[in-house]
């Protein structure tokens, strides 16, 4: 099964729009789904902080501030 992670922080509205596009495109392809939030982990925010949202599949960065949903779909199909 493929994992998609959600890099995310509160109060942040591109994530939250990353968010909804996210659980519908799992959702919809079976995809797992998990959300990390960077200000509680010092490598995260290291790695990620002027990225945010970013989103792994896999454990691998596919893309970062806005996601394209077809695109993600695509990665999850392949």
């Amino acid at each position: 099964m493929r994992r998609v992670t959600l890099i995310s922080k509160p109060g942040c509205h591109l994530c939250d729009d990353a968010r909804a596009v996210v659980e519908r495109v799992c959702a919809q392809t079976g995809a797992d789904f998990e959300e990390k939030d960077i200000t509680g982990d010092e490598a995260l925010r290291d790695a990620y902080w002027e990225q945010i949202p970013v989103v792994l599949v896999d454990g691998e960065q596919h893309t970062f501030w806005r996601v394209d949903e077809g695109r993600l779909r695509r990665e999850l199909a392949s």
